[in-house]
């Protein structure tokens, strides 16, 4: 039977409130109530064929509560006049509560709605379009709202999130609501309180203000002959990356890897230090200006990921060259690929020429499908030989 029944008519209301589009107009002020539903009655041959079942349709129908069935009169040259349904109106939004059970959770919004509307009318529209969101913060509501007001009043305070002083806020709180804070703050605040180049909940902090926890970088000095720090050779050394920037070591050349293994265990090479990569995290590496007075190796893993991470390297340090990121190096160790478990698809600017035919063939599968070859995979002693080549030049 195609003609439509209360689960039909629910559904429709049902997907009106899981669009928000319910909750959104107690902000806006606007209504869709008297709200008329799609509907479909039974034409005049399936009357004719199963009048019973019509009866019985029209019965239910009638029986519904909260909605309003409007009938018209229809003429059967076999039946007679009869009352048939034409249409089904649902009158007030008090009417679509009761017959989606959603009382309780409309009360709870309305509550939400009336306090941002005394503390925090800036956030209105932000209700009105993610209504759904504010339920689910319900419990969190007032901490959020005493968030933003302290935040407000603290523009770019230069103090960590540890130290924000809120009755019932602890830091970690703040953090694990970074999202949504994000998008209240950015309504609330004065431009000249918020660093739009900070993207992300990563750089929450930078965005508003905050002092963050430094970055580390770690490294090696590759040559015995110039120990970074007085004595100390081949030591593994952690700086934040105001020290690091500010280092000047005597080296002219400088290696990156990827795989702390390989970090450890690198070879030692004259006038070298060595980094431990961070994916695809290399804006403190360029800040440190004397990198530019280096040559930079980057090795990575041969497959789509690593090249991108290459290419992103050099959107930081142009002048980085690959090591060890070769199809001869690829071929070489065939016993030792591997898989790759999602691709990057998107063209990599930065590749040379060598680097981007042999990347478009991983990305493009036209050596084996999903193929990678991990840097620790190849052996010791052909890195040596990488090195030694480098070392002569």
């Amino acid at each position: 039977m195609s003609w439509t029944n209360h689960r039909a008519l629910r559904g429709q209301l049902q997907r009106a409130w899981d669009r928000g589009k319910l909750l959104a107009e107690t902000v806006t002020g606007e209504s869709s109530f008297p709200r008329r539903l799609t509907f479909k009655s039974p034409t005049s041959a399936q009357m004719a064929d199963d009048f019973d079942a019509v009866r019985v349709w029209i019965a239910d129908l009638r029986a519904l509560p909260h909605y309003r069935i409007e009938m018209h009169e229809r003429r059967h040259r076999v039946l007679g006049v009869n009352q048939i349904p034409s249409a089904v109106w649902v009158d007030t939004l008090d009417d679509a509560l009761a017959i989606l059970g959603k009382r309780r959770e409309y009360e709870c919004f309305s509550a939400l709605l009336a306090r941002v509307r005394e503390r925090r009318p800036e956030l209105l529209d932000w209700m009105a379009g993610k209504p759904h969101k504010a339920l689910a913060l319900a419990d969190e509501w007032d901490r959020l709202l005493d968030v933003i007001d302290w935040v407000a009043a603290h523009p770019r305070p230069g103090v960590y999130l540890r130290q924000v002083d809120i009755p019932g806020v602890h830091s970690k709180f703040i953090e694990a609501h970074r999202g949504v804070l994000i998008q209240w703050l950015d309504r609330v605040l004065p431009p000249e309180a918020i660093d739009s180049s900070a993207c992300g909940v990563s750089r929450f902090a930078r965005r508003y203000g905050f002092r963050d926890k430094p970055q580390r970088i770690r490294l090696r000095g590759l040559d015995p002959a110039r120990a970074l720090f007085g004595g100390l050779v081949d030591a593994d050394i952690t700086l934040d990356a105001g020290s690091f920037i500010r280092l000047q070591p005597a080296v002219s050349r400088v290696f990156i890897t990827e795989n702390e293994i390989n970090f450890l265990a690198f070879p030692a090479v004259a006038d070298s230090l060595l980094v431990f990569g961070a994916g695809y995290g290399f804006d403190v590496l360029a800040q440190a200006d004397w990198l530019a007075n280096c040559q930079v190796y980057y090795w990575g893993d041969i497959d789509t990921h690593g090249f991108a991470i290459l290419d992103q390297l050099r959107s930081h340090i142009p002048h980085a060259r690959s090591l060890l990121m070769d199809r001869a190096t690829l071929l070489a160790f065939e016993g030792q690929w591997g898989v790759e478990e999602a691709q990057t698809q998107r063209d990599l600017l930065r590749l040379d020429a060598d680097e981007r035919s042999l990347y478009d063939d991983l990305r493009d599968n036209r050596i084996r499908p999903t193929l990678r070859l991990e840097q620790e995979r190849i052996a010791f002693g052909w890195v040596e030989d990488a090195l030694s080549v480098i070392v002569r030049r």
